[in-house]
């Protein structure tokens, strides 16, 4: 019976985000004919903010956040724990300055939602041509936060199951290095919730936290993502450990 109640929850919740992206998307389209950059953002991520409402009243998923205050002023990249979509809609929310992500461009075809991101300040890589994909991340990734955005970047690639780690690659760490801004390492633990690629959402309290900001300059880009890597790994498996006992199983 809890599980029935957690698929009509997430059914709704799936309505609720279609029926609300399609004249949000158009919107935004639209503006982008007008204005571009920071405000263009904001008028998008109040669909995201849609999105989250729906997430917590629809759904019954909370978010406990700790760590704001190790954020800097400054430009910052953050290197979040990578564990469904739910983070990719709520750091939007979340953070006080304009993210720049860095994603593929298969993305850029999503009907509605890839449009109107495709308008944003955004860097969207061709995966298969790794040379030139890391020279558009470092040019406009470095553009970017010059302008005061902060980018972000999933060192792990791609959602992980809960309980489980990627491979942690060096890309964030490389932008940072030579850039010289910091890293942020972020522990998320959403797949409690928000399991990957999985339809049914389920009731509960995601935890983010924000580590502190890790100094890039003089610093090898493997060395640098390895202390990323041990901090959010040990941070994942404090925040919900029950995921990482040994005959626990995946989400």
């Amino acid at each position: 019976m809890k599980r029935f109640v957690w698929f009509l929850r997430s059914l709704v919740y799936a309505v609720w985000l279609s029926v609300t992206v399609a004249p949000w998307g158009l919107m935004a389209v639209i503006a982008s004919i007008f204005v571009r950059g920071t405000p263009l953002y904001w008028l998008c991520i109040a669909w995201v903010r849609l999105a989250m409402w729906g997430s917590r009243y629809i759904c019954g998923i909370r978010c406990r956040l700790t760590g704001m205050e190790n954020l800097p002023d400054g430009p910052v990249i953050l290197a979040p724990k990578h564990q469904s979509a739910w983070e990719t809609l709520a750091f939007t929310t979340l953070m006080p300055r304009p993210l720049c992500y860095v994603f593929k461009r298969e993305l850029l075809w999503v009907p509605f939602f890839g449009w109107a991101l495709g308008r944003l300040d955004m860097v969207h890589i061709d995966r298969r041509r790794r040379a030139e994909a890391w020279n558009k991340v470092a040019e406009q990734g470095g553009r970017y936060m010059r302008q005061g955005n902060w980018v972000i970047m999933f060192p792990e690639g791609t959602r992980t199951a809960r309980g489980s780690q990627g491979t942690y690659k060096a890309g964030a760490a490389r932008l940072a290095v030579a850039t010289g801004v910091p890293l942020v390492p972020i522990a998320v633990t959403s797949a409690r919730c928000w399991p990957r690629n999985a339809f049914i959402k389920r009731p509960g309290v995601i935890d983010v936290s924000i580590g502190r900001p890790i100094p890039s300059v003089g610093r090898e880009p493997d060395e640098l993502m390895r202390e990323v890597e041990a901090w959010i790994e040990a941070e994942m498996r404090r925040l919900d450990p029950e995921a990482y006992a040994p005959d626990a199983r995946s989400s």
